[in-house]
Order: structure tokens, then sequence, then C-alpha cells
């Protein structure tokens, strides 16, 4: 057997970043040629990838970035099997790479675009390389499942646990405005699921509105009042419905949301809210 030595296994390892131990393993397999014993342990990631293909995948992270004018902002979702690699660095410097690439690169409209894209920080490899070698390393499941990029007036908010991320976009010209971030967070925070009442299902909201009739009729008064009443309490049914802009603003709740961003010169667009095992 060929004799390796520690300063070979530490040269791969530095070379790699994978486990002492690995590296001695394939150096010994590989008759102490570096390069031979660089492909073992590519081809050991691969069965990694293999073996652990149908783990489930709850846990993870989502990132976010946006350029220095406001004008646009990314959002990227990675999944794994275990909070520790959720949380962990290597998996916080991979999505960092991803979104800075997505921002500022040639554009992707799948992970599997993005991933074929050389590195940002110029290592020279594509973000699929280093992928595949922190799978290697960590020798877990991991997928790049979601990416996702918005242009501005826009606000970006990742929840203090990485796993609910928002693009919140406004129309208007206050690009930098940090109401843009905050209504993000109240995003994350409540789960909107549109910003305006027309984007709800009309005959959920008809039905309520003649619900609402209804009741008001019982009062007596005149259909004109009735009808005042009746558009009054459709706000409430808004809020409770998920309609963004009817809401109370989460740091100022005396405020809908329509009114602290019309305070600023800017209106609700339209958002996406993802959640780490939730599609929404």
């Amino acid at each position: 057997m060929t004799e390796i030595s520690a300063a070979a296994v530490k040269a791969l390892r530095d070379k790699t970043d994978l486990p002492m131990m690995l590296c001695k393993k394939a150096l010994i397999e590989a008759g102490g040629d570096e390069e031979k014993a660089k492909d073992i342990l590519k081809r050991e990631g691969l069965k990694v990838k293999e073996k652990r293909a149908d783990n489930p995948t709850e846990e993870g992270r989502i990132f976010t970035g946006i350029t220095a004018d406001g004008g646009e902002a990314a959002m990227v979702e990675v999944v794994c099997e275990s909070p520790p690699v959720a949380t962990g660095q290597d998996m916080a410097r991979f999505g960092e790479k991803l979104v800075k690439q997505f921002l500022h690169g040639a554009g992707a409209t799948t992970p599997d675009e993005l991933l074929a894209q050389k590195d940002p920080d110029g290592s020279g490899k594509t973000l699929a390389e280093l992928f595949d070698e922190m799978i290697n390393k960590i020798r877990e499941k991991i997928v790049v499942t979601r990416i996702a990029r918005m242009r501005g007036p826009v606000g970006a908010y990742v929840h203090h646990d990485y796993k609910t991320g928002v693009l919140f976009q406004a129309s208007g010209e206050k690009k930098m405005a940090p109401v843009l971030k905050d209504v993000a967070m109240h995003i994350a925070a409540l789960g909107p699921v549109v910003c305006y009442p027309d984007e709800l299902d009309p005959a959920l909201v008809e039905k309520e509105r003649e619900r609402l009739r209804e009741t008001a009729k019982k009062s007596g008064k005149p259909d004109n009042i009735v009808d005042k009443i009746v558009e009054g309490q459709l706000k409430t049914f808004y809020n409770d419905a998920g309609v963004l802009t009817f809401q109370p603003f989460a740091k100022e709740q005396s405020k809908t949301v329509s009114q602290v961003l019309a305070e600023q010169g800017l209106k609700a667009a339209h958002f996406i809210r993802w959640a780490i095992g939730r599609r929404q």
C-alpha cells in the first residue's frame, strides 16, 4: 500500500475543504496521485447525492439581496435535511453567492440555469461545482428549489430564523424608502395573500357583500345608508381575507398599509412570500 504522508493529506484537505479521513482514503485509493484523488472525491460526492435523493428536505434557508440603488432585488431558496446545515456557514456562503450572481449576473429563470453560471467571487468554478463540493463535504441532501427577481421600488426581508422571505414591489419614485422593507417585514409576519380586493375570488367577495347587505337591511335603514354600512364592513372582511392594503400596518396600527405607503408616494404592486416547506 502506498504510504500517504500527513502533509499530502493536509494539502488535499486545504484544496477540497473535505474531512481529513476522506482525503486520506481517496489518496490511498489513488496511489498518492492528488488529481486522481480529487476525481475519487467527486465520484463519492455523486454517490451521496444518489443515496440521499429520496430523503425529505424539511429544513432550509432563504436568501435575499438588493442592489445599492434599490432598483432590483432577488430571492433564492435552498432546502436541506437538518437545522445545523440550514444555519451553517457553508450554506450561508453558498446562498450569498447564488443571490449575488442572480442579482448582478446574466440572469436566470430556473435554479439549474443559475447553477450553471460562474462563481461571482472569481474562483473560476461554476456554482454547480461549488454546490457539489458542499454536498460532498456536508453529506446530506441539499436542493436549490426556487429563485425570484423583482424590479424596484422593492423591499426585501428574511425572518431571523431564515425560513420566511419576502420581496415586496411598489409603484412610485422612492426606490430607497425604508417603508419598503418595513412592508416586506409586515408581509412576512402577517401573511397576506393578495395586494388588493379585486385579486380575491369575486364569488367569495359577492357572497360576503350579500350577507352584509341582508344583515344591514334588517336595521330598517334606507338603501343608500345600507350601501355605506356594507362598504365599511367589507374593509374588515378584506383585512380578514388577507388583503395587504387593508391590513393595519404592523409598525403603526392606526394606519393601513395602503395609507403608510401613500404617505411616501408609493402604492403596493406585488409581493412574493416564501416559507420553507410551503409553496406560497
